[in-house]
């Protein structure tokens, strides 16, 4: 870790905006850590925020102590970004120890970082700022204001931007980056992807947004033009038979409806996409399959039997995805209070096909009496799985 502790000794400093640790090593346990400048009777210190699945916890450290923090916490993960008023910076770490370091330098440099101690929380696109499109969906007023009643999707749009940002290290900042969003809707999230990637991180990217609905597609059209967004387009078509690409970087599927998802999962594997996230929604397939005489007593409450064959059905395209070779995690998307549709799948393509994690998931499948869209998509078995 030598590299990164030079590399904190740099950057802990008046400079300092905003830092995210993340790709934890275990999946239960402290999913991310932010890191931020405060002032405490005028000394420079750094608050960190560890956020469980539920919880979060804050300390505020001097600085030695928070390059401590900072590096004990760089054994347990494998990515950190840091944003200073001049440069944003990667760290990747391997399993192995290996540390990357790549640095780029600000064509604009910041302001310096607002160091109050109780701010306002700091969201990716923050309030007060006026944002086109949100302001043509009716999320935001033209001097910036989210309007309580669309408060609940300006959250959400930022915590899914946050997801976005966790995986930029894996995108290719040095071509043509092309990004799928299958069952786009009204698109509130696609033109937030477009408008951070391309507007605000500079990538060049080509994003193509794909529903059923007409006039949805002719809506998000007219303002994909109307903000000169040339590389997002907006297609009418099926995911089962979209195949207007050979390549595909990022695959983006929310609340595709029951097996849509699993068609999507499979177009993204076939494309072998560096990133998939999904949000899945109406998991009605396995409620219909599920014949398990042990879990009979809990499978006679219809809500119950609901709730479990959605867990299982999202559980199993999880390990479907491992196996396939993505490092694949299970988030929450956004607070239960707010939609029961709150699981997101983020997979990123890291490892070779593991046949042995197909065995697991056909003891799974056997016991419970299913056989999920997803795995006879991607091959029931070791014959129908690809060698690498």
């Amino acid at each position: 870790m030598e590299e990164t502790a030079l590399l904190l000794d740099g950057v802990l400093n008046m400079d300092f905006v905003r830092a995210t640790i993340s790709n934890p090593r275990k999946k239960d346990g402290v999913q991310k850590i932010k890191v931020r400048p405060v002032e405490r009777k005028g000394e420079l210190c750094f608050q960190t925020e560890a956020l469980t699945r539920t919880q979060a916890f804050h300390e505020n450290l001097g600085v030695q102590e928070a390059r401590g923090r900072i590096l004990e916490y760089m054994g347990q993960f494998g990515q950190m970004q840091i944003e200073t008023v001049q440069e944003d910076v990667t760290v990747l770490v391997s399993k192995k120890g290996k540390v990357t370091i790549r640095r780029k330098t600000k064509k604009q440099p910041l302001q310096k970082a607002d160091m109050a101690h109780n701010r306002k929380k700091h969201y990716i696109l923050d309030e007060g700022t006026p944002v086109p499109f949100l302001v043509d969906l009716g999320v935001m007023t033209k001097e910036g204001r989210v309007i309580r009643a669309k408060f609940d999707k300006f959250r959400q749009i930022n915590r899914f931007l946050e997801f976005i940002e966790d995986i930029l290290p894996e995108l290719d900042g040095g071509r043509e980056v092309t990004i799928l969003d299958f069952g786009c809707g009204k698109s509130y999230l696609t033109f937030a992807m477009y408008y951070y990637l391309h507007e605000l991180k500079k990538y060049d990217i080509r994003m193509i947004g794909l529903d059923l609905k007409k006039e949805v597609i002719a809506n998000c059209s007219a303002l994909g033009q109307k903000y000169g967004y040339e590389k997002l387009a907006f297609l009418e078509g099926d995911i089962a038979e979209y195949n207007g690409t050979d390549r595909v970087d990022m695959v983006v599927t929310l609340h595709a409806c029951d097996t849509a998802t699993d068609f999507a999962l499979a177009k993204a594997v076939g494309w072998d996409a560096k990133v998939i996230l999904s949000v899945p929604c109406c998991q009605h397939e396995l409620n219909a399959q599920i014949a398990c005489s042990e879990l009979a007593p809990v499978m006679d409450y219809g809500l119950l039997k609901e709730r479990f064959a959605a867990l299982v059905t999202d559980g199993l395209r999880a390990k479907y995805l491992e196996r396939e070779g993505y490092e694949t995690q299970i988030l929450e998307f956004i607070e239960m209070e707010h939609t029961p549709k709150n699981v997101l799948i983020r997979a990123v393509k890291r490892h070779k096909i593991n046949k042995k994690i197909n065995d697991k998931i056909k003891k799974c499948e056997k016991a419970l009496g299913v056989s999920p869209t997803i795995g006879k998509l991607l091959g029931e078995d070791d014959i129908g799985v690809k060698d690498q």
